[in-house]
């Protein structure tokens, strides 16, 4: 969620709720405008749903997907690789279309706790053929 304000607002808020929300965005790039509809779910819930009707629905709603985890929880890292192989399953499965993912690790600024490393990110995402980079909401 810290990602998406930034993204939307440019400002961070460190602290947020368990809560799902859709927002809309429009931004120009290359003197085209583009919509955004971003569907963001906290990683709590996406573990409750992990395989259910709910899940599917946002993989079905969803063109590309960002997977945010945090360098500093290892668990948050360790669940990419099932969510992908999911996303994947659902997707490419309809088409033989490549779904654009790209994995995010954030709070890069917070080095001094970080226990996923960036090659791990980079490898990861390479093995899953997946963009990758490190960012942090706070800065």
């Amino acid at each position: 969620a810290a990602l998406t304000v930034r993204f939307l607002t440019r400002r961070f808020i460190g602290e947020y709720g368990d809560m799902e929300f859709i927002y809309s965005h429009s931004l120009t790039v290359d003197g085209r405008e583009i919509l955004f509809h971003i569907w963001d779910v906290p990683n709590s819930q996406v573990r409750q749903t992990e395989e259910g009707s709910s899940e599917e629905k946002r993989i079905q709603w969803a063109d590309s997907f960002v997977l945010v985890y945090s360098i500093c929880d290892r668990a948050s890292f360790n669940i990419l690789p099932l969510k992908i192989q999911f996303i994947k399953a659902a997707k490419e499965g309809q088409s033989q279309e490549k779904v654009p993912i790209v994995i995010v690790g954030n709070k890069r600024d917070l080095h001094h706790q970080r226990v996923v490393s960036s090659e791990e990110g980079r490898l990861l995402a390479l093995s899953l053929d997946c963009g990758f980079y490190e960012v942090s909401a706070a800065e």
